[in-house]
């Protein structure tokens, strides 16, 4: 099992770019978003509005690339496999590295990611078909609406993992143990009650086959806030590129609530 710092170190020399699932699986992963101080204020009271989706696991101060409390040697500006920057919601670049962009103001955002439950999931016996075929989880835009904060708003983005019936049953009851990496689903069964109407178009991530006897079950996705900068606009924003997370030190059992 290679360790967090090990898998950074390669992110760090641009030797992985891709999607980060099944990466250090003992590790917790994050969501990134990186605004503005003028914005970020509104963007913490909407993770505070939007727990499951956004939960939060730090915030930097203006200016400050590393994050003590999440691993010891992180730079923010080099440790993401591939970032998404946006100017006035639109996104412009895909870079593996923004030491080229960083600014005194700008203030890093850290949200829970559900690859960090995935580890829970496995060693209770349960497949993750998206792991198993080395894909990105499949990611869609619902038409569940998240709490505006400020300028911040939008639908909120689910992950989507089949499972036989009683598997799901007991996916809920393991996911339900780590809230501050999104909990419990939100939705199982039917996709098209919450506004998705071809699971095998993913807005973000990989397609997987639901089977006959299996059932989708969805849970709110840290990629949220993605879908809230292209409607919030603001003039400047970074975001990790969905699956692309920064894994920290902390071990995922570390958030199991009991």
């Amino acid at each position: 099992m290679r360790s967090a710092a090990h898998v950074r170190g390669i992110i760090r020399k641009g030797g992985w770019t891709a999607h980060t699932s099944g990466l250090a699986s003992e590790h917790v992963q994050g969501n990134v978003v990186i605004l503005p101080a003028a914005e970020a204020n509104d963007f913490l009271r909407y993770c505070h509005r939007n727990p499951k989706p956004c939960p939060l696991l730090t915030v930097s101060e203006p200016g400050q690339a590393q994050l003590p409390g999440l691993g010891t040697d992180i730079d923010i500006c080099t440790d993401v496999p591939r970032y998404r920057v946006w100017e006035g919601g639109e996104l412009v670049d895909m870079p593996t590295d923004i030491s080229a962009l960083w600014r005194k103001d700008l203030v890093t955002f850290v949200i829970g990611c559900s690859f960090s439950f995935e580890e829970a999931l496995l060693q209770a016996g349960l497949p993750l078909r998206h792991i198993a075929q080395q894909r990105n989880v499949a990611m869609y835009r619902s038409n569940i609406a998240t709490e505006r904060a400020g300028i911040f708003h939008g639908p909120m983005v689910v992950s989507m993992r089949p499972f036989k019936s009683a598997d799901a049953i007991r996916a809920i009851q393991i996911t339900s143990r780590f809230p501050n990496v999104h909990g419990a689903p939100v939705h199982i069964g039917d996709p098209a009650l919450i506004g998705i109407h071809d699971l095998g178009q993913p807005d973000y991530g990989d397609a997987v086959e639901v089977l006959p006897d299996e059932v989708p079950v969805f849970w709110a996705c840290g990629v949220t806030p993605q879908a809230a900068v292209t409607q919030a606009r603001p003039a400047f924003c970074i975001t990790h590129a969905p699956g692309a997370m920064l894994i920290t030190d902390l071990l995922n059992h570390q958030l199991a609530s009991f």
